[in-house]
């Protein structure tokens, strides 16, 4: 079992070549097993004599390896100890030594064991860092201070807590004071080397690393350090501010140089300081208001400046939202040269928006769309503009409509030529149009008063929406994109009117202008009035919906190429909607979406690349599934067998939890008669324990899993499947991320197969659990502990019941039963939400009173509290099951993707209905109590005068008469 670093080193070099990728990456899995194989990979990063790709290849594949192999859910090491000790002792010092592309993905690895780890089990690190720093190394410099980054910058998202100001804490006292060195001794470096390009750009480098560490140090509270050296630390950042050196200058006008990054760096961290510790800062902000404001006005409009200008900005807004600051900015004259020196220049179409247009469509949508654009100037120049507007809102709608009104009168004189004026004039008009934040959902939800959106709408903007040439295409999708921002102000009769001429501007010849167009088309079938209800239902829709989607799926399919295919999410996102909102009206159409969603498969699955693409195509999948199985199961699983198989055949990762929940949803439309051979064989492959490795697998695997079992228990039964299927319940049981898709297993098992098959596992299911419940598991496991037995109490025509559970009990432990009812079983059964689970509750219990041998003989007193906890039950009555409609209510702009398990909201699981037969609670348990009052001779009438108090046995007899 020993490992053999040049076969190792093989292996990650044959990683890199895509004919043997496949190959390498199992046969790597193979070594990882054996010990020592974190250590081994550092020893080919640290090494020399490797080629540079292999090294990296190795930091990769140590960085995968600790984020899945370091710690387990409890936080325990997985690896030995000493291995771990041993990693913690070299990795900072291979890190400064190695090559900076090699160094990004080691200090990734540390900000993984990091989390973990630091502090209280690494609390060398600091010092270890610290130890390593130099006065005139820059390249050692980089090194810890890119560790240090890597760890210090988790605390920016986090929320302040005792835990992490003591980590804080525990950094500042070790790390504070040579920081404070380090910035200095880093400025004379500066100083000492400004025309020795090559040293000078390091020094610069790790200027840019120290300036992201006093923005993280500084993120949750003012360090006293910084503090008590305010004055000294601003004074030099603002010396950087406005530094200049022509040897750092880059060549290249798309590319930012190192001083670009100081620069905005400082501004961030200035707008920290100035939205947080304006009290410390007030005073020391004035030179960095001025200096932001002349380096806006003289900076170039090429690209390679964009992200300063949007650091830039950023700070303006924040001196902006400040009271006092804020007056600077109140008055015409200052607001106009606002406009004209800082927004106009930042707003305007440049060249390279141009280019970027034509020739990286895509990449101007996404960067122009809400919310993608972070760093782009016109958003921070927007966001400027927005503050002030929040501040003097007539005065700046006033200055800002003699702006717009002299581009509209520029354009209308020469429209060929000053269409640029046009843009604009639009962009300036809807920045302040807009007030408030703008959703996903539903635009602009709030408008300015002083302005009048829709006469604009009409005047400006409706001629170049319905227009078939003549029309520039950015102007084209500026048209589009207003009706998208303000989508929320058109009421259903005007959007009658919009829509068509809209839907029309799918059929341009200009990429950016359909995509666009199928953005708004999507965004309004989404969208709702005051009510709740959507403007566009079905039968608005239905009529053109077969034109509208073959068309989207031509665009989609346009280049074959699996990367160009799935290029564009904005159209799969439309198809999907359009497939949600005409619901059955799809029936007649299936054949032909079928086939086109099934030629995407087989085309994407070739090369995934772009996941928000697939999930959008696995939703349209999903509500074709939903809306068209149930009047034609059998088509759907024919057709959708043979390209689901070969996704599992080619074991591609990433559609394979989408496929097992789409596999499940088919099987769901049918929820009885015997399973097709395909699902028989399909039944045995998943029970294959490698595929439940894979944590995004898990819930889609038990949710497929759980809806073959019923349809196949006989079968399951025969042919000893059982055993399989309960170590798999156990597998799932052992960890706290699977567990409740342990007790789906199990239920599916209860409920479809014979008593006498499931009865010699029952002690081992039971332990299992128990020793779960043990160890303090979470509520949401302890109420599906309480639904289990529920199930299996309330099943005592099939052979099941309390007494069974009991005697299951009694054979593990004596007398184990009791303390669980009491203390577990009867509280939680209170907790119970769902009206489903109260509802099975309630026929549990009442079965538990009527015919349990135990509870009418050995636990007496039992009885009584059995019927306290019915009654509760009763007199908090479940409500009736609503339709679950949720699919459209789900604004998959709310996700985040990654590897591991994401719900299809189209074809979400249905709760089981347990007792469909009982609708009314209170009458169904009054009638049961009575018949097997009759039943028992009277027995039932006996115990509840012996054994209630007098208020419970006025409400039970109420109920039985």
């Amino acid at each position: 079992m020993a490992l053999d670093l040049q076969n190792v080193a093989q292996l990650l070099q044959a990683t890199l070549d895509p004919r043997q990728h496949k190959q390498a990456e199992v046969a790597l899995k193979n070594e990882e097993t054996k010990p020592g194989f974190s250590l081994l990979l550092l020893n080919i990063v640290a090494s020399e004599s490797l080629p540079l790709n292999t090294r990296l290849a190795g930091a990769l594949c140590f960085k995968n390896f600790v984020k899945f192999n370091w710690v387990d859910e409890d936080g325990s090491y997985k690896l030995p100890e000493n291995e771990v000790a041993t990693i913690k002792k070299e990795l900072i010092g291979l890190m400064i030594s190695v090559p900076s592309s090699i160094q990004a993905q080691l200090g990734e690895s540390i900000s993984v064991i990091a989390d973990s780890d630091f502090w209280q089990r690494w609390d060398t690190l600091v010092d270890d860092l610290v130890s390593r720093l130099t006065e005139d190394n820059p390249k050692v410099n980089i090194g810890v201070l890119e560790v240090a980054h890597s760890i210090f910058k988790r605390w920016r998202p986090l929320f302040a807590s005792d835990d992490l100001y003591t980590e804080i804490n525990h950094v500042l006292s070790k790390f504070g004071e040579p920081f404070v060195r380090l910035l200095a001794s880093t400025d004379r470096q500066i100083e000492a080397n400004k025309g020795n390009k090559d040293v000078l750009r390091q020094h610069v480098e790790v200027l840019n690393l120290l300036v992201k560490i006093f923005y993280d140090l500084s993120c949750q509270d003012l360090p006293p350090i910084f503090e008590e050296n305010l004055a000294d630390v601003t004074s030099l950042l603002h010396k950087y501010l406005t530094y200049d050196n022509p040897l750092l200058a880059t060549d290249d006008d798309a590319e930012s140089g190192p001083l670009e990054f100081v620069k905005a760096g400082i501004c961030e961290a200035m707008t920290l300081y100035m939205q947080k510790y304006e009290d410390a800062f007030g005073e020391l902000c004035k030179p960095f208001i001025t200096s932001a404001w002349s380096l806006l006005t003289t900076i170039g409009p090429e690209t390679k400046f964009d992200i300063l200008v949007s650091k830039a900005l950023h700070f303006l807004t924040a001196v902006a939202s400040i009271g006092g600051h804020a007056q600077i900015f109140n008055n015409e004259e200052t607001l106009g040269q606002v406009v004209e020196k800082v927004i106009l220049p930042n707003i305007s179409l440049r060249e390279s928006d141009i280019e970027q247009f034509e020739d990286e469509p895509i990449e101007y949508i996404r960067r122009d769309l809400e919310g993608s654009d972070a760093d782009t100037r016109r958003r921070a120049a927007t966001d400027f503009l927005r503050k002030l507007l929040e501040k003097f809102e007539g005065l700046v709608t006033e200055v800002v409509g003699r702006y717009t009104k002299h581009y509209l009168e520029l354009f209308k004189n020469n429209p060929s030529g000053e269409w640029k004026a046009k843009d604009t004039a639009i962009y300036l008009f809807s920045a302040i149009a807009a007030k408030g934040v703008i959703t996903t959902s539903h635009g602009v939800k709030i408008t300015n008063p002083l302005v009048n959106v829709l006469e604009f709408f009409e005047n400006n903007i409706a001629g170049d929406l319905v227009a078939d040439t003549g029309v520039e295409p950015i102007i084209k999708v500026d048209a589009i994109k207003f009706l998208y921002t303000f989508r929320r102000q058109l009421t259903k009769a005007q959007w009658s009117v919009a829509f068509p001429p809209l839907v029309k501007n799918l059929a341009s010849s200009n990429y950016v202008v359909y995509t666009y167009a199928s953005i708004v088309v999507e965004r309004v079938l989404f969208l709702t009035d005051d009510s709740g209800q959507h403007i566009f239902g079905a039968a608005d829709v239905a009529p053109f919906a077969g034109d509208l989607l073959e068309h989207l799926f031509q665009l989609i399919e346009k280049d074959p190429a699996p990367e160009k295919l799935q290029e564009n999410e904005f159209l799969m996102r439309c198809v999907m909607r359009v497939l949600i909102v005409i619901k059955q009206g799809v029936i007649p159409m299936t054949d032909n979406i079928l086939q086109h969603l099934i030629n995407i498969t087989d085309i994407i699955g070739k090369n995934p690349s772009n996941p928000r693409f697939y999930y959008y195509h696995f939703e349209a999948m999903g509500a074709l599934v939903k809306y068209s199985a149930p009047s034609q199961p059998e088509k759907l699983e024919n057709d959708l067998y043979a390209p689901f198989a070969r996704v599992l055949q080619n074991d591609v990762q990433e559609f394979m939890p989408y496929v097992f929940q789409l596999f499940a949803a088919l099987l769901e439309a049918r929820p009885d008669g015997p399973l097709s051979e395909y699902y028989k064989a399909l039944g045995t492959s998943i029970l294959v324990p490698a595929l439940w490795e894979s944590k995004g697998n898990v819930p889609a695997l038990a949710r497929l899993l759980t809806s073959i079992i019923p349809r196949s228990a006989a079968d399951i039964v025969a042919n000893n499947q059982l055993e399989p299927i309960l170590g798999i319940f156990q597998k799932l049981m052992s960890k706290k991320s699977t567990e409740i898709s342990g007790f789906d297993v199990l239920e599916a098992v209860v409920t479809s197969c014979p008593v006498s098959a499931i009865e010699q596992y029952f002690p081992t299911i039971l332990t299992i659990i128990f020793t779960r419940l043990n160890n303090n598991p979470p509520e949401k496991f302890k109420q599906r502990f309480v639904r289990f037995y529920h199930l299996v109490a309330s099943r005592d025509q099939s052979g099941l019941g309390a007494d069974f559970f009991i005697k299951m009990c009694d054979s593990i432990q004596d007398g184990v039963f009791v303390p669980i009812y009491l203390t577990i079983i009867l509280p939680v059964t209170q907790q119970f939400a769902r009206p489903l689970e109260r509802k099975l509750a309630v026929v549990s219990l009442t079965k538990t009173l009527t015919d349990s041998q135990a509870f009418a003989v050995k636990y007496v007193k039992g009885w009584g509290k059995t019927c306290e906890a019915l009654l509760k039950l009763l007199e908090n009555p479940p409500m009736p099951v609503a339709a679950d409609d949720v699919v459209v209510e789900v604004d998959v702009d709310d996700l985040t993707f990654g590897v591991g398990f994401t719900p299809l909201n189209t074809c979400k699981k249905q709760p089981r209905e347990d007792w469909p037969e009982v609708t009314d609670v209170k009458t169904w348990v009054g009638s049961y109590l009575k018949t097997a009052d009759g039943r028992h001779g009277g027995a039932i009438a006996g115990y509840v005068n012996d054994r209630l108090t007098p208020e419970a046995k006025t409400v039970l007899v109420s109920y039985m008469r």
